[in-house]
């Protein structure tokens, strides 16, 4: 996937990005945002917030928050549906369309790293083949996968792990679909070109990050999510692909079927979502064009930074260019 020609209108718009790692509490920090500039609508950009019924495990913006300030793109679709990233991106810019009509600013805020670049870089995403994914998915052997992408198309082979199956799928589900190598589609993820959004990332320290993420799932346990993952699994219709990656959720629901304790469950929530995180920061720091500020505990220390510079990318849309430190 590639991001869209040059020739695209880059001005600034307005509009913050606000990223970091799960648990940092980026949505807090830009619920207060929102509440310190009227007229600021939230725009979720995470994969997982659009399923509806399953609110607790990905800590879904409460309806008390949701009256206070406008959240889009969060309960879209059941969990047995597919909601792909084109899907995602679709969905993202009609949203933005009618902010920027209606004369209001987003601050679009997530971690999932993909989602944010195909809107932020308006990525030009290949389209699906099932057949030829429910084909490759019959081969076990990844490795094998690797070494046929690496035939077909050496330079999509070279940019990713020959262990990430998730990816090579994807890569040779579009060279054998589209009869096209996948890396034709563009320079790949690692191209940052201008864009007409401010970016700005919060990160904190990894002890003190992980000690929130087992924090989380404990309050996640007492608010119910037990119960969340119990009542999907007796659904009639089966989690979709996506969904069923849903940190928590797959751990929770090997629990329900026996194949583990609920402590070891837990375990294996904390565990993932740990390694979820440095993922997630790994993908993020590798954007020059995102502000990074440092953070200890408390996400709000970086609120008047943040508001200095969403005020700083309402002058610049306003003048029509980057105010400095925007970090372009």
């Amino acid at each position: 996937m590639s991001p869209v020609p040059v020739e695209v209108d880059q001005r600034p718009n307005g509009h913050l990005v606000l990223v970091g790692a799960t648990a940092s509490g980026k949505s807090a920090l830009a619920l207060e945002v929102a509440r310190q500039r009227p007229g600021t609508e939230l725009v979720s950009v995470d994969s997982m917030a659009v399923y509806r019924s399953m609110d607790i495990g990905t800590a879904t913006p409460t309806a008390t928050e949701r009256d206070e300030v406008p959240h889009h793109l969060v309960d879209l679709v059941d969990p047995s549906e597919e909601f792909t990233v084109s899907m995602f991106q679709a969905a993202a810019l009609s949203v933005l369309e009618d902010l920027d009509r209606r004369r209001c600013r987003a601050v679009l805020v997530g971690g999932t790293g993909l989602h944010v670049r195909a809107v932020v870089d308006e990525l030009d995403i290949p389209p699906r083949f099932p057949k030829v994914r429910a084909d490759l998915e019959a081969e076990p052997d990844t490795a094998a996968l690797h070494r046929h992408l690496a035939e077909l198309d050496p330079e999509a082979a070279r940019r990713m792990e020959p262990t990430n199956r998730r990816r090579i799928l994807r890569a040779l589900e579009v060279t054998l679909g589209a009869g096209r190598p996948f890396s034709s589609f563009g320079p790949g993820l690692g191209v940052y070109p201008p864009t007409p959004f401010a970016q700005v990332g919060i990160r904190m320290p990894r002890d003190i990050l992980d000690r929130r993420i087992g924090e989380r799932y404990r309050c996640q346990m007492e608010s119910g999510f037990l119960d969340e993952v119990a009542a999907l699994g007796k659904r009639s219709e089966p989690l979709s692909s996506t969904a069923a990656q849903a940190l928590g959720y797959r751990q929770f629901l090997a629990y329900l079927r026996g194949d583990c304790d609920l402590e070891e469950a837990v375990d294996a929530a904390v565990a993932a979502t740990r390694r979820f995180a440095r993922r997630q920061d790994r993908w993020f720091r590798r954007d020059p064009r995102i502000d990074w500020i440092d953070i200890q505990d408390n996400p709000l220390e970086a609120l008047p930074e943040v508001l200095d510079r969403f005020d700083r990318c309402a002058l610049g849309a306003a003048n029509g260019s980057f105010p400095v430190g925007h970090g372009l």
